[in-house]
């Protein structure tokens, strides 16, 4: 199997993709953007204090929000998140990255304020790609909602079959429980069911299933034992969409740990243009990988 970063670099390679990193400040994303730009993986937009900003960036901001004026505007973009956020919504840059020196939740509002959600898309989530020398697989929502609604976790598997698609070349959804086809019963399963419902109702082709156990969704064995008539997701799904954080985090942070697997991420998504966070301990190769793989998804 190729590996999914390799692939990402030799996707974007000498486009010439603008990649605007609004915490310059940080070694380690200076050394990132060098190594992008030495490796013609993207066009790096360092700063470490917002320019000043255009008069289209602020009337792209008052459009988004009616109420803002353009004093109140200007002070937004006068903040580097936004301003990184506005270079992307203008088209000025074609994605963005930050995190390192700011929690997920001022990303995520900044990127809310600026780049906005993506058409059907009412709740911002994230992806992480899991990789081992022969499966890749992509986890979500593992960074950002804690207890996500049935409703939002629709909106969660969505975004994760855009993903998917973009980076795996097909999205093979699983609803994940501790249930598998109503062998248990409970308010929790219930959600993922409905969650389901929802997900077909806005989207009738896409190709998931649920609720399934996690040895359901990816052991074709297992899931014959359990289900009549595999369908095309179980046993062989690609996308993993976990009923809460604490599911999440927890199974991405043992297989990463324990399990062998390599973690790229988190990604945000479900954006209408390319946007991530970082984490705050990201290492300049993280860095570097994740940048490939969101501008992979431009």
């Amino acid at each position: 199997m190729t590996n999914v970063i390799d692939d990402a670099k030799a996707k974007i390679k000498g486009q010439g993709l603008k990649l605007v990193m609004p915490e310059g400040d940080d070694p380690r994303i200076v050394k990132a953007a060098r190594l992008l730009k030495q490796e013609k993986l993207a066009e790096p937009i360092l700063f470490t204090s917002a320019p000043e900003p255009t008069s289209s960036a602020i009337s792209m901001l008052r459009a988004r929000r009616e109420k803002l004026t353009d004093a109140t505007a200007t002070k937004l973009l006068q903040k580097p998140l936004y301003a990184a956020g506005a270079l992307v919504a203008t088209g000025a840059a074609h994605a963005m990255v930050a995190g390192v020196g700011n929690p997920t939740a001022r990303v995520i509002e900044a990127a809310l304020m600026t780049i906005g959600l993506a058409e059907n898309i009412n709740t911002p989530s994230s992806f992480f790609l899991m990789q081992w020398p022969d499966r890749c697989l992509l986890f979500s929502d593992c960074a950002v909602n804690i207890q996500p609604s049935a409703q939002q976790l629709a909106d969660i598997a969505l975004a994760a079959a855009v993903s998917a698609q973009k980076i795996l070349g097909e999205a093979r959804v699983a609803l994940l429980s501790f249930s598998t086809k109503g062998s248990g019963k409970h308010a929790d399963a219930d959600k993922v069911i409905e969650a389901l419902r929802i997900v077909q109702s806005k989207s009738p082709h896409l190709i998931i299933d649920g609720e399934l156990q996690g040895d359901a969704a990816l052991s074709q064995a297992v899931a014959s034992r359990k289900i009549n008539g595999l369908g095309l997701v179980a046993g062989c799904a690609n996308v993993l969409i976990f009923p809460d954080l604490d599911a999440g985090n927890i199974a991405y942070k043992l297989l990463q740990y324990l399990g062998g697997a390599q973690a790229i991420g988190p990604v945000l998504q479900g954006f209408a243009k390319p946007v991530s966070d970082l984490s705050r301990g990201a290492t300049v190769e993280d860095i570097v990988d994740t940048a490939a793989l969101l501008l992979s998804m431009v």
